[in-house]
């Protein structure tokens, strides 16, 4: 559940709302105790700290409490649309036969909304024209999916969606990332776990699904840097610059540590539990 209100600019439909969805995050899915959770939870069981009216009861207390696993989480608007469209309101609580449909349909819809979440990205890039028309059509059909109904949704094979959306991030990224000239680093996939980054020049540069949990970013400049799917668990990017950083989400921007100095796309907003 976030700690901070969602960034304004985001757009407004791939924003959490939790005043209107049933805290599906903390129903649907299953975590396991662990340094990001203090117990264990299976899916489709209610957390502890639930409350009746679908609120937290440590909300403002999750880090201290032991569940940073929380604050990191974004369903991406996933959760007002499974609440408010798919079940047209009907709660889990207060329509027991809507329970367990809707848990299945809350994780599909979360990985069709992170895709809108690029997608969207990708459309308002300005080095992205030449593929302006495959980016509406296929942002276009992402939502389409969204509709559908939970039976639909529940069977959608999901990868096989992700994987034209992937390549058509692909070539936005390339086209994003040569506005920096001049040869950038490729170090997509890169295990850079603890790696000593401080000040390093990453302007452009590839970290796709790149392992930077614990590396030391201080004051780092990744501006144009595609950072599709890294792992940013605990990196240190106080000082950092992500400006324009693409395809940057709020998750990654939470599981790190920034402070006042870390420069952010506008869309993605700063973490509360961030030093100021």
């Amino acid at each position: 559940m976030p700690t901070a209100p969602p960034p304004a600019n985001a757009p407004a439909d791939l924003r959490g709302d939790c005043a209107n969805c049933f805290a599906l995050c903390c129903v649907a899915l299953p975590f396991a105790k662990s340094a990001d959770f203090a117990a264990d939870k299976p899916g489709g069981t209610p957390c502890g700290n639930l409350r009746p009216d679908h609120t937290c009861g440590i909300h403002a207390d999750l880090r201290r409490e032991g569940f940073s696993g929380c604050t990191v989480f974004d369903c991406f608007g996933a959760g007002q649309k499974v609440s408010q469209i798919t079940f047209a309101g009907r709660s889990w609580r207060g329509s027991p036969d809507v329970a367990r449909p809707m848990f299945d349909v809350f994780p599909v819809m979360r990985q069709l909304h992170e895709l809108l979440w690029y997608l969207t990205e990708a459309v308002e890039l300005p080095a992205a024209r030449p593929l302006l028309p495959d980016l509406r059509r296929a942002l276009a059909e992402i939502e389409r999916l969204t509709l559908l109904g939970p039976g639909e949704l529940a069977r959608l094979d999901v990868a096989a969606h992700r994987a034209p959306v992937g390549e058509l991030l692909a070539r936005t990224s390339e086209l994003a990332r040569a506005e920096v000239g001049g040869k950038r680093k490729n170090r997509r996939g890169a295990d850079l776990m603890g790696a000593k980054l401080r000040g390093a020049d990453l302007r452009g540069a590839s970290l796709r699904g790149a392992y930077l949990i614990g590396a030391d970013l201080r004051g780092a400049d990744l501006r144009l840097a595609d950072v599709l799917g890294a792992d940013f668990r605990d990196a240190d990017v106080s000082g950092a610059d992500l400006t324009g950083a693409v395809f940057l989400t709020r998750p990654q921007v939470a599981a790190a540590r920034g402070d006042a100095r870390t420069r952010l796309p506008a869309r993605v907003g700063r973490p509360a539990h961030w030093e100021r």
